[in-house]
């Protein structure tokens, strides 16, 4: 059980300074990478406990968890990003286990987790690679993606554990403070080594 401590465009690359998306790294080393971001906001939108515990704060639309309110909602208040981790984290843990029990004739299974640390999801797997870019990078590429201003972004990424400590609990570092070629050649350098 292999953790790529990356992520995806659309969601997680502020998380954890990973702006590659999950599909590129499987068409780079044709391996199926399982995006734990993707399954988080399938329970937001199915889950009626979360709904029920957040129907005050306006973040409900459609009868659907609107995900760019909530998280204004919970990077401005630790309290009530606690609260959501705290019902959110175990319900995916739950879907990783399901991941490795579905998969278990693989030799190996790639599973994308942007909050792997914040979580304590890490004592789940056998290696973790991990997907570096500098703070300053990983602003600009929030703020140009999603439109945030500079404060709400630096909350996002005050919200997650220091970089140092992300890296000295991996076993497979990528720099991704350069290009997409750059990033592929590393990606297939540690895949090959896994392999």
């Amino acid at each position: 059980r292999i953790n790529y401590e990356g992520g995806t465009v659309d969601y997680s690359c502020i998380k954890n300074g990973a702006c590659v998306t999950d599909e590129s790294v499987s068409e780079i080393v044709s391996i199926d990478v399982f995006d734990t971001d993707k399954i988080a906001h399938q329970i937001l939108n199915s889950n009626a406990y979360i709904k029920s515990e957040f129907k005050d704060y306006n973040v409900i639309v459609n009868n659907k968890i609107d995900r760019v309110k909530l998280g204004e909602l919970v990077f401005n208040d630790k309290n009530l990003l606690t609260k959501l981790e705290n019902i959110i984290h175990p319900l995916v843990k739950n879907e990783i286990f399901k991941i490795f029990i579905e998969n278990n004739s693989e030799k190996v299974i790639f599973v994308s987790v942007p909050q792997l640390f914040e979580a304590g999801f890490e004592k789940m797997f056998d290696k973790i690679i991990y997907v570096y870019s500098k703070e300053e990078i990983r602003l600009e590429r929030l703020m140009k993606r999603n439109n945030y201003t500079i404060e709400y972004a630096k909350k996002r990424i005050d919200a997650q554990q220091r970089d140092e400590l992300k890296i000295s609990k991996s076993d497979f570092i990528i720099n991704n403070n350069t290009d997409t070629s750059n990033l592929e050649t590393e990606i297939n350098k540690i895949v090959t080594q896994i392999l």
